[in-house]
């Protein structure tokens, strides 16, 4: 790395720090989650308002590479976090209403998703043409669960019946969508000459969940429960390691990532990985995040999208917003629910978040999306969290929080998550 890489390199770091700090604050003013603001951060500093000449004064492409390495970090941390945030407490006992809107949050935007896929293929599907499709109704399935829980617990709704139905829905999504992704990874990414190592993948998983999950609940024990040095070795070491094995054997590391922070021990270490999350999760979020966000903007590229392209992000849009509230209210109505608590529950389903621009960046990485439609569905994952806000203020007015009526089907009420 020659000298004037590394200047360029530290001061692309200061530049996206601060501006995603200072827009990330903006959005929340607006009571809109961060990642809003630090998404936009990297839109407004891409081609789409300043065209490729300055984008390109400010992250030389001889930089940009190093800056993806970080933003590849980040989104590893990131899907460790989620997967040591699945408590599988919030699983158990969240009864048929929760299984049933979570199956109907994936099945008919996925069946939607691919029919809207079929239609763009011609002028899309950059190589796998059924990858794309499935790939299209995978994307289009994703509520993020991390997103989700911050708008609950930045409402007061984590622990009213609807605000824990809520988060067992998207856990429950989330691991559905997750092994859709994996299935269409394997599929597009399966056509090499180590096409067989993907066999390795069940033992894989079988080793993480019968081997390292009791050493891992060892350690903590021998640790007391506390992060210490040796288990935030441990930790760090472990998850980076799981995302190279999973990259290696043909899936996306960010797989192995998630999967290291499922496999680690949640019974009694709410304490523990409250200090991973303060630990790592600083870190990542002040630093590793905004990165991805800023190299997921300059990939955005709106300027010349002509009438065609605004009608597919119409397109794209109605799908993702009917498919999901459609079929989260209609599950809801199907058990009694209010129809004012079955729209709140379809509003919170709609929330994709940083976990969708993730699967947006592991397709374009695949060759799965092509970068025009890849811009339309970052502003789709956008838009589609950016509505929950103002939605949820107008269907479950604040004043009116206590009045909540409660959700008919008892065994329907999960644990509320702690964040």
């Amino acid at each position: 790395m020659t000298t004037n890489q590394l200047f360029a390199l530290f001061c692309d770091l200061a530049l996206i720090i601060v501006l995603a700090r200072i827009l990330g604050a903006v959005a929340q003013r607006f009571s809109q989650p961060a990642v809003i603001g630090e998404v936009l951060a990297g839109i407004l500093l891409g081609p789409t308002f300043l065209g490729h000449s300055v984008p390109d004064f400010l992250f030389p492409p001889e930089v940009r590479p190093m800056l993806t390495a970080l933003a590849d970090v980040g989104m590893a941390v990131f899907m460790f976090i989620v997967g040591l945030e699945l408590d599988r407490k919030i699983l158990r006992g969240t009864g048929r209403l929760a299984v049933t809107v979570a199956v109907s949050c994936i099945v008919l935007p996925f069946g939607l998703g691919t029919l809207l896929a079929l239609m763009l293929a011609d002028d899309h599907a950059a190589g796998h043409r059924l990858g794309f499709v499935l790939f299209m109704g995978t994307a289009m399935s994703v509520t993020a669960f991390p997103v989700l829980a911050r708008i609950l617990t930045d409402r007061k709704m984590q622990h009213t019946p609807i605000g824990g139905l809520a988060l067992a829905c998207a856990a429950i999504g989330d691991v559905l969508a997750w092994c859709m992704l994996a299935a269409v990874v394997a599929l597009v990414g399966g056509g090499g000459g180590d096409q067989w190592l993907l066999l390795l993948l069940v033992p894989y998983a079988g080793v993480m969940m019968w081997v390292v999950r009791p050493l891992l609940r060892r350690l903590v024990a021998a640790g007391g429960a506390r992060l210490t040095p040796a288990v935030l070795t441990v930790v760090l070491a472990g998850m980076l390691v799981s995302g190279a094995i999973t990259e290696r054997i043909g899936l996306h590391f960010i797989f192995g990532a998630f999967l290291f922070g499922v496999v680690m021990p949640k019974e009694s270490t709410e304490r523990l990985r409250a200090d991973i999350i303060d630990r790592i999760g600083d870190v990542s979020g002040q630093l590793l995040q905004p990165v991805f966000f800023i190299i997921v903007g300059l990939k955005v590229d709106l300027s010349d999208l002509g009438g065609s392209g605004w009608l597919d992000f119409a397109l794209i849009l109605l799908v993702a917003v009917s498919g999901k509230f459609v079929g989260a209210f209609l599950s809801a109505r199907a058990f009694r629910v209010t129809a004012r608590q079955s729209a709140v529950l379809a509003t919170l389903m709609n929330t994709r978040g940083l976990t969708e621009l993730i699967i947006l960046t592991a397709g374009l990485q695949l060759g799965v999306l092509d970068e025009r439609l890849y811009s339309l569905m970052v502003v789709m994952a956008v838009v589609t969290t950016a509505m929950a806000g103002p939605l949820l203020a107008v269907l479950r007015p604040r004043a009116a929080a206590d009045q909540d009526p409660v959700i008919p089907v008892q065994e329907a009420h999960p644990p509320a998550a702690k964040r």
